[in-house]
C-alpha cells in the first residue's frame, strides 16, 4: 500500500467524507450540518487528500498561525481506517509545522469520538474540554 498526501481543492469529496464520518456524532450530539459554514471554512484551510491506488481515501485540512498548526479535519474512509493513514497524516502535519518553525500542533475532537485514542498515542494531550469537545495539543521538538 503506497500512500500519497497531496493538495486538493475537491470540496465535494471533502464534504462527502466529513458528513459520512461525522453523521453519527452529529446525531448523538443533536447537531446539524451547516453547508454555509463548511463553505466559508473550506476557503480558509489547506486541504490535502490521502490517496491510495489513485483513489482518494482520506482528507486532511490544516491551517496555522504564528504559534501553532491546527488539524481542522482528519477523515479517513471507513474501509481504510485502522491501517495507519491517520498516523501518517499527523506525521505529515508535524513535518509541515517543523519546516515552518512552529513547534505546537492543536486539534479538536468530540469527547465521544474513539479517535481520541489515536491522538493520545501520537502524543497529544487534552488541555481543555468544552461543549462536548476536547481541545488537544502536542509540542514538537
Amino acid at each position: 500500500m503506497q500512500l500519497t498526501i497531496r493538495p486538493t481543492s475537491d470540496k465535494t469529496f471533502a464534504e462527502r467524507i466529513i458528513r459520512q464520518n461525522m453523521s453519527t456524532y452529529y446525531e448523538k450530539l443533536d447537531m446539524r450540518w451547516e453547508t454555509a459554514l463548511f463553505d466559508k471554512q473550506w476557503g480558509a484551510l489547506d486541504g490535502y487528500e490521502l490517496v491510495i491506488n489513485a483513489s482518494p481515501v482520506g482528507l486532511l485540512c490544516i491551517n496555522h498561525d504564528e504559534t501553532a498548526y491546527y488539524i481542522r479535519e482528519l477523515q479517513i474512509d471507513q474501509k481504510w481506517q485502522r491501517q495507519g493513514l491517520g498516523s501518517a497524516a499527523i506525521r505529515y502535519t508535524e513535518e509541515t509545522a517543523q519546516q515552518a518553525g512552529i513547534h505546537l500542533l492543536r486539534l479538536r475532537v468530540f469527547c465521544i469520538n474513539p479517535a481520541i485514542a489515536l491522538y493520545e498515542r501520537m502524543g497529544f494531550s487534552i488541555f481543555k474540554t468544552e461543549d462536548n469537545t476536547h481541545y488537544m495539543q502536542r509540542r514538537l521538538l
